[in-house]
């Protein structure tokens, strides 16, 4: 059994290491389940390796189990999280490990989720299988902030962010482009790490754009498209709406005739109805509490000035990153300023300059 006097060696890091590596490729893209990251050593060599499949099952340690090609009998596990011990879609991770003849099991943080916590624990120590427990603890559980979030709240981690031009408009119509290409690069990597992604109706209208991840090889992992439109107002040929089928977008709306709402389920669009304020606005915590019962777990709101005021007052956002170009805009025609810079720096007390090689762009992440 774990100890306070437990000391790691360096080899127990470099494994709990790689294990932390594997659920970190998953970030995303395990539905409602945690990403977990799972190492089998025997005789000091790897000879297995596993992590939580997309959608979430099966999970790391049956993946790693399974894949192995010798006997584990006499091994040492060693895994990002808790091993579940619940009877759930799938069995209990607990009862292969058990059967395996695995040694010892070494994970780092302990599972909220009350159906599993600390019960692991017991069932190995029971069965004589040495526990340990603690490895790269903080790392790790900084890694697991998103999914105790999504435990405790059972609401969606929400990330935003914004690009603001040297003279803070967020839109120009003569001049549409913003960021460069490496700070492009950055907001790929943010759609491939969110299984979700939300914008309006006026944002989709104005912009037209694909909000998919468009890195070499990972297209396939784009977010699922969320579109605040209280009347239905989306442009019906849209890059968004001829792409659209009910797995990958979902309109909130609230009012709309029933030819409107015909044509755009016609389209494959999941339409979902919802409640809005005497300003037309939608009560984005309901829209929230019902995209976590849709299994949205990490969403990420690419909104414009006006949404983006409207989430910060609202304390919505968990992370915000704001981008700043040095280029300058053009305001012969339509533009937009960037409105809510100060709401923003009072809303989030922590600041972080992003040590990222981006040329003249910026990136700074706030947050509490």
């Amino acid at each position: 059994m774990s100890t306070k006097k437990d000391k790691f060696s360096s080899r127990d890091k470099l494994y709990m290491e790689i294990a932390l590596k594997l659920a970190k490729a998953r970030y995303g893209h395990t539905g409602s389940n945690p990403s977990v990251g799972c190492v089998i050593v025997k005789n000091d060599k790897i000879i297995s390796i596993g992590q939580t499949s997309i959608s979430g099952r099966p999970h790391a340690e049956f993946n790693a189990i399974k894949n192995s090609t010798e006997s584990l009998n006499g091994s040492k596990m060693y895994v990002t999280l808790e091993p579940c011990s619940h009877h759930g879609v799938t069995p209990p991770c607990t009862d292969l490990i058990v059967k395996s003849k695995i040694a010892e099991v070494i994970y780092s943080v302990t599972d909220i989720d009350i159906r599993v916590r600390n019960k692991s624990f017991k069932i190995f120590k029971s069965k004589k299988i040495k526990i340990r427990k603690g490895l790269l603890r903080e790392k790790i559980k900084s890694f697991y902030s998103t999914y105790f979030f999504n435990r405790k709240k059972k609401l969606p981690y929400v990330t935003g962010k914004i690009a603001i031009s040297k003279n803070n408009l967020i839109y120009s119509k003569l001049d549409r482009k913003i960021t460069n290409t490496k700070a492009d690069k950055f907001t790929h990597s943010l759609r491939y790490k969110n299984d979700s992604l939300m914008i309006s109706y006026k944002t989709l209208n104005s912009d037209n754009p694909k909000l998919n991840c468009r890195l070499n090889g990972l297209k396939n992992y784009s977010p699922k498209r969320i579109i605040l439109d209280n009347k239905l107002n989306t442009n019906i040929n849209s890059f968004i709406i001829n792409t659209a089928n009910k797995s990958n977008t979902i309109i909130f709306y609230n009012e709309a005739s029933k030819s409107q709402i015909l044509n755009f389920r016609k389209r494959g669009i999941n339409l979902k109805f919802s409640k809005v304020d005497n300003q037309g606005r939608f009560d984005i915590k309901i829209l929230l509490k019902k995209l976590y019962k849709l299994d949205c777990r990490n969403l990420l709101i690419e909104g414009g000035d006006e949404l983006t005021n409207y989430l910060l007052r609202n304390k919505i956002f968990n992370r915000f990153y704001l981008y700043e170009s040095n280029k300058k805009l053009s305001k012969k025609s339509e533009y937009l300023h960037f409105n809510s810079l100060n709401l923003l720096k009072q809303k989030y007390k922590k600041k972080i300059k992003l040590k990222l090689n981006l040329g003249n762009n910026k990136i700074t992440l706030y947050k509490n």
